[in-house]
């Protein structure tokens, strides 16, 4: 059992193993070709200026970020985004899942964080836990094809991060074991399992319950390439008014020395996400392992630690205490749900990202604001189309703000559309480089090279080669206008403006990327990155009249 005291993040080091720009001629085949690539509909290129390899770059500070988490979540529990209705056919599934993907790139985003655990269930052939009913519709039913396999080879054809989302304790949105699949493991094992609120839920604090849910979970991270492990806010429920967690026997059973229950129901959570953290770490140093917990940890009348706020606890409410998490190590990232307006007396979201900031400051844990796209076009602050922007105006004055995750992928095509039209003209009309983790090891690849260079209809086509070595994940563009300067890589290279998008590396031989097309010569540039998005010195460059 892992040790929830110990602190991880104090013995990780880097060298831990493993480890639109302007206007442009508005081709439909470019535009195409563009979406896929993570290249801006319209891109007009910076003139570069050169500098010695010595010399440092300064950038703009107008200039947008260059590297952003940008994610939406992908929810399966009830068919809220993917699949859109149980028992489509597979071919419908797979279009679906495009179809949301192809979006996210529309929009800038450069990650998807996908529900593939909702209810004790699986979206992969796990030897653990049955068939999840959001597929089919019917529990343990195999829907004919391996969802997960396909879910993160189509994110990564389009090079975005896959951040497979596990809830580690609901078990059914229904409170009858009966209407389980016979050999489900909550029907195997009744003493796991406790109803509340109409629902059923593993017992948080019942060891071989918490054993369970992580080896079923690890299943999937040793048997697929995911990128990061996710969990959301559900861990004990939310309270239901009236009502009481039926876990007494259970807290006499294991309380140990604990004298107050809701501290150790704490002890518990807290175990869970150390283990967890061990465990991924363990079987894959790369991937990222995160938390989205609830916006608010403690008010600070309940402790001078917490923020400026009046609303739910989580810590006492449903025995989440998310900053230790960040302050022992035991997450890579954390994404709370600060799903309220700017101004909110009770929980302002300028309050809230401005305290997060500061409970991650020096902790190397990445900061990720959960955004609600889902209360867009709700009454009051979320009537006007540009609250969502607003949120992201403010984080750009919090440089600990290292992106963003919007709730949920079919908000962001339904009511949030207008509202995501802003943000992505406002925010993210440049590709962004997903930010580095430092401590899960990798290292940039060699330089690429840019080989073959032809102007067609459809923009430039660039036949982009990897230098020696390790083979990176993937590639970015960046180009400039005019013929290159020397001597040394020009300082453009470190603002966003320049870059065109970037492409996953193909498998074997070289790699092709259609820029837009222009009027008059540009001179182009290639990085290379690996999967924890180290990146390279650019290539040579190559001018294409």
């Amino acid at each position: 059992m892992a040790d929830p005291n110990r602190n991880r993040s104090a013995s990780r080091t880097a060298g831990t193993p493993l480890l639109r720009v302007g206007a442009l001629c508005g081709a439909l085949a470019a535009a195409l070709t563009a979406s896929l690539l993570h290249v801006p509909a319209s891109a007009a290129p910076a003139t570069a200026t050169a500098r010695s390899s010595a010399e440092p770059c300064a950038v703009d500070p107008g200039a947008p970020p260059k590297r952003q988490m940008r994610a939406e979540w992908i929810a399966s529990v009830v068919n809220i985004d993917w699949p859109s209705e149980q028992g489509l056919t597979p071919e419908r599934q797979r279009a679906e899942l495009t179809e949301l993907y192809d979006q996210a790139v529309a929009d800038g985003l450069n990650a998807v964080f996908v529900q593939i655990r909702p209810t004790a269930d699986a979206f992969w052939p796990s030897p653990y836990e049955p068939w999840s009913e959001w597929l089919t519709g019917r529990q343990g039913r195999d829907p004919g094809y391996d969802p997960l396999k396909f879910a993160v080879e189509e994110a990564h054809a389009r090079n975005l991060e896959f951040h497979g989302w596990f809830n580690p304790y609901r078990v059914a949105m229904h409170d009858d074991p009966e209407r389980l699949v016979a050999d489900h493991p909550a029907r195997l094992n009744p003493d796991w399992v406790f109803a509340y609120g109409g629902k059923l839920y593993y017992d948080p604090g019942v060891p071989e319950a918490r054993a369970f849910v992580v080896e079923a979970m690890m299943h999937a991270v040793e048997n697929y390439d995911l990128d990061g492990v996710h969990f959301d806010d559900y861990f004990y429920p939310y309270p239901v008014s009236g009502q009481e967690i039926p876990d007494r026997d259970t807290f006499a059973e294991h309380g140990g020395g604990f004298q107050d229950i809701g501290d150790w129901r704490r002890d518990n959570v807290n175990r869970l996400v150390a283990e967890m953290d061990e465990a991924v770490h363990a079987a894959k140093p790369h991937v990222k392992f995160g938390v989205s917990p609830f916006g608010i940890w403690r008010n600070a009348s309940s402790d001078p630690a917490g923020s400026d706020t009046r609303g739910f606890e989580s810590y006492s409410g449903i025995y989440a205490d998310s900053r230790r998490w960040v302050r022992e190590g035991w997450v890579d990232y954390v994404n709370p749900q600060v799903y309220w307006e700017i101004g909110l007396s009770v929980a302002d979201y300028a309050v809230l990202v401005p305290w997060w900031e500061k409970v991650t400051a020096g902790t190397g844990t990445h900061l990720y604001i959960g955004q609600a796209a889902y209360k867009v076009g709700n009454a009051g602050a979320w009537s006007d189309p540009e609250e969502l922007a607003r949120h992201l105006d403010l984080n750009r004055d919090h440089p600990g703000v290292d992106g963003d995750v919007y709730f949920s992928a079919t908000s962001l095509r339904t009511n949030a559309r207008t509202a995501m039209d802003v943000v992505v003209e406002r925010h993210y009309a440049r590709p962004a480089l997903v930010p580095v983790k430092e401590d899960l090891g990798g290292a940039a690849p060699e330089p690429p090279a840019i080989g073959a260079a032809e102007r067609g209809d459809g923009g430039v086509r660039l036949t982009l080669r990897a230098g020696g070595g390790e083979p990176p994940a993937y590639y970015a563009v960046y180009a400039f206008d005019g013929t290159p300067r020397r001597p040394g890589a020009p300082c453009g290279i470190e603002d966003p403006r320049t870059m065109l998008g970037t492409v996953r590396a193909a498998a074997d031989g070289d790699t092709v990327f259609t820029a837009p097309g222009g009027q008059g010569g540009r001179t182009y540039y290639a990085t290379a990155l690996d999967r924890l998005h180290h990146e390279s010195a650019p290539s040579d460059p190559r001018y294409v009249p």
